[in-house]
This record gives C-alpha cells, sequence and structure tokens, in this order.
C-alpha cells in the first residue's frame, strides 16, 4: 500500500528559487491590485511584507509558536527564523494586517517556477480583534489575488496546518480551488502496535545516506503517480520535483530538523534497488515528524511500509523522543487505516487547497 505525507507542503514553505525572482514577480502582481485595503476601522490596513524589519515582526511569531507548540508540540522557532531572515532581507513576498504602528496578523508565499505556494498564515489573538476571521480573509484574498494575477503562474497550492478544516476556506473555494481534507496524527512511541505482517527476507531495511537521494526521488515519483497526492502536491509528478521536495525536506527547516538517524530505506537484496523510504525530522527535542513514507506499487502489502515506521520508531525510543506525528490525506483510506492500526490517533483535520489556471 501507499504510505502518503506530501507534509513539505503543510509546513511553512521557503523559496527555494533565487531572491531576484520573488522580488520581480512580487512587484509585477502588485501593480495590477489596488492600493492597501482598509477595513471597517480607519485603523486597520494590509500592506506589502517589504514595508517592515524583522523586529516589526518578531513578537508576533513569538506568539505563533507558542500556538505550533500547543496545538501540535512542535517548535517553531527554527521557521521563524528563517521568516525573520527573508524579512529583514525585504524579499519574503506577502502581506501584514496594522493594527495603530502594529502587525498583528502575516500571510506570507513563495514562487517556485510557475507555482505560487502560501506558505503560512497568522492572525493574533489577544483580545482587541472584534473578528480574527475576517482579517484572516482578507489576508488570504490578497495574496490569491496577487497570485492568481502574477505573471506565469498556472498553479498555486496551500497546506495550512494550523487553522481547522474549513475554518479558512471560503476565499480559497470562492477562487475556485480544489480542497482535500488532511488529518495530522500523533502515536505516543510507548504505545505502537506491532504489525502483524512480517516483513519479506528478501528486503533489507538501512538508514538513509546522502546517495539514496537520486534513487528516493525515483521511488517518490513512481509511488504517487495518480495518486490523490501529486494532485495536492505536483513535486510529486516529475524525478526533478521529488528531487526539490527532498532537498527542501533535508536542507530547510520548515517541518523541522531532518533528522538522518530514524531515517531509512528499504533495499531489494538481490537487485540492490531501492524500493521504500521513511523520512524523519526532529519537531521538537522529544518529537519526530514523519515527512514522507512511500513503497513501490509492486512491493506493497508485504510489510515493508510497517517495518519502516516500525525502525524509526525504535531509533526514536532509543534516544527518548516521546511522540511521533505525521499528516495523510484523508482520502488515503488504506494508508489511514494501517495508521490507526498502529497505534496513530487523528488530533487535527486541516484542508490542502489547490488552483490550476
Amino acid at each position: 500500500m501507499l504510505f502518503s505525507n506530501p507534509v513539505t507542503s503543510a509546513c511553512p514553505r521557503f523559496a527555494s528559487c533565487a531572491s531576484k525572482q520573488l522580488h520581480s514577480d512580487f512587484v509585477a502582481a502588485m501593480s495590477a491590485l489596488v492600493k492597501p485595503e482598509l477595513f471597517r476601522s480607519p485603523r486597520l490596513e494590509i500592506l506589502d511584507l517589504r514595508h517592515f524589519s524583522s523586529a516589526d515582526l518578531r513578537p508576533l511569531l513569538e506568539d505563533e509558536a507558542e500556538v505550533w507548540s500547543r496545538l501540535l508540540s512542535w517548535d517553531y522557532s527554527g521557521s521563524a527564523d528563517m521568516i525573520l531572515r527573508y524579512v529583514e532581507a525585504k524579499i519574503l513576498p506577502g502581506y501584514a494586517a496594522i493594527d495603530r504602528g502594529r502587525i498583528f496578523g502575516y500571510a506570507f508565499f513563495v514562487y517556485e517556477g510557475s507555482k505560487g505556494v502560501i506558505g503560512d498564515l497568522f492572525v493574533g489573538d489577544d483580545g482587541r480583534l472584534s473578528n480574527v476571521y475576517e482579517v484572516e480573509t482578507r489576508l488570504l484574498t490578497h495574496v490569491i489575488e496577487t497570485l492568481q494575477q502574477s505573471p506565469g503562474i498556472h498553479r498555486v497550492e496551500a497546506q495550512l496546518l494550523v487553522h481547522e478544516t474549513g475554518a479558512v476556506s471560503q476565499p480559497f473555494v470562492e477562487q475556485g480551488f480544489q480542497r482535500h481534507a488532511r488529518l495530522f496524527m500523533v502515536l505516543p512511541l510507548e504505545s505502537m502496535r506491532k504489525s502483524a505482517t512480517a516483513l519479506d527476507p528478501d528486503i533489507e531495511i538501512r538508514r538513509w545516506t546522502e546517495p539514496d537521494y537520486q534513487p528516493a526521488a525515483a521511488v517518490i515519483t513512481t509511488a504517487y503517480r495518480g495518486h490523490v497526492d501529486s494532485e495536492i502536491n505536483d513535486q510529486y509528478r516529475s524525478l526533478s520535483g521529488s528531487l526539490r521536495f527532498l532537498n527542501n525536506i533535508v536542507r530547510f527547516p520548515g517541518c523541522g530538523v531532518f533528522d538522518a538517524d530514524s531515517s531509512f530505506v528499504a533495499i531489494h537484496k538481490r537487485t540492490r534497488n531501492l524500493i521504500g523510504l521513511i523520512l524523519c525530522s526532529r519537531v521538537r527535542h522529544d518529537v519526530g515528524h514523519v515527512t514522507q513514507v512511500c513503497v513501490l506499487p509492486e512491493y506493497r502489502s508485504h510489510g515493508i511500509g510497517e517495518a519502516l515506521l516500525e525502525v524509526t520508531v525504535n531509533s526514536l525510543r532509543q534516544r527518548s523522543f516521546s511522540t511521533l506525528s505525521l499528516t495523510v490525506t484523508e482520502a488515503n483510506a488504506r494508508a489511514v487505516d494501517l495508521y490507526q492500526r498502529l497505534g496513530f490517533d487523528t488530533k487535527r483535520v486541516f484542508d490542502a487547497f489547490v488552483w490550476e489556471g
């Protein structure tokens, strides 16, 4: 069976392209839009993120980090630091919600060739806002309009993990996005149930190494062909896209810090071919997060996925981790069923949105 975890899009997405492209595409799109929009209160307005410094945004990101910690047991500091560096360099496209000179909400996005990815949306709620939802909607509307009017952009993706399903769907649905429900699942490591399926003796499990990049990308591309997750994350549709996906997971902190000690590959002993993999990141000192797990179609139902999960769990346990989390598309019923049988519990349901122009 196929295990589906395109979580790199569920996490804050950072630019993998040159800053010059980020700047020029954003300026071109902005020229087509109206001036900053005022809310009903004359004190509230939406402005270009490039007007502000990292010091202006830092208090809001500290509030956001508390939310990620409370809802997801996730240390957001690495992502926050990278966002602040991009803001300070004036190269992060996005918008800020302003009240009397103070930023109380923001959203950002990045360009990846002909695709735009909405990286994050957060509005702080300190009790002074009468309608947080309205601010979220206005920020998203600005971002969506900018991306859809950006020259050469034909696809937009978004996964906003801390927002419950349906919470911010209106501006996406109104602009013609497809919506896919996704699950955030959690396993207390002491309670993982043993799989009843024995691993095929022709299969060897070993730790991830740098030379695995190319064969792993080939496995990802083949495993997700025709699958719903390739509709959500189009990087899975090509070898070059899968390589970019792997690079984002291993080298960028949006989905935590890559943990090579709990990442493994499955090898067919006779052919020495890589046929499956599991990648894991550390999102808190004691919490792991599965960023990818998949098996080639012809090797499913051989206990390989269960074996990969088991070795990851054992590695984390040995280093005093307490919890493992992952995300999975709700429509991937076989994977959801397996995770539930192994002891994973659904903690949140969130949405993935896709628009193709």
